[in-house]
């Protein structure tokens, strides 16, 4: 009666730390320490780069490491900042973003995949401008730490490059190069 009572609780203690481990972790962008960035080529011989003010992301992971998470982000197109007023008006207009009918940026993944210690391919479903196309993001898992407050933090840093034709942003042709460089420094506290 004790073996069996002694193998009972083993059983439910290592079902729980099973069931524990397999739960799900949801992680929320922290906007202040975070930027959302890109970088075009004007006139073919010097950078211009912006940001986006004004974004949510998640990320849902059933692993410490990150690997298969789920990463949502959706981003308001019209808090596009370039540190000039005509060019951002310019950028929200319908030559390029028409923020008014396409008010949201927005991103799903499919696939978050773990190459190495702390390299990630992230694929997913990104919509701009009304069009929705597959893209595929590098990823740096810069760690995980806690924070003055108690909080568990993870930082990542995420690049790609886009085609802005490929969604209908087209405005400047010939003054703006077409390929994007995205650059992304996100920083995520764990929910409670």
């Amino acid at each position: 009666m004790k073996t069996r009572l002694i193998l009972l609780t083993t059983v439910l203690a290592t079902s729980l730390f099973a069931l524990r481990a397999q739960a799900q972790t949801k992680w929320t962008a922290d906007k202040v320490h975070s930027t959302i960035g890109f970088t075009v080529v004007y006139l073919g011989i010097s950078d211009v780069s912006g940001s986006f003010k004004n974004f949510e992301g998640t990320i849902a992971s059933t692993g410490a490491d990150f690997a298969s998470a789920s990463v949502n982000f959706s981003v308001d197109a019209s808090s596009i900042y370039s540190d000039n007023e005509m060019r951002d008006n310019h950028l929200k207009s319908p030559d390029f973003f028409n923020a008014a009918a396409f008010p949201k940026i927005t991103f799903q993944s499919t696939a978050f995949k773990k190459l190495s210690a702390d390299k990630y391919v992230l694929e997913g479903n990104l919509t701009m401008h009304g069009v929705t196309k597959k893209v595929t993001f590098d990823v740096t898992h810069g760690g995980t730490v806690v924070d003055f407050y108690k909080n568990n933090r993870a930082g990542f840093k995420i690049n790609a490059t886009l085609n802005r034709n490929d969604y209908g942003v087209s405005g400047g042709s010939g003054v703006v190069s077409e390929n994007v460089q995205l650059s992304l420094n996100l920083n995520f506290i764990q929910d409670k």
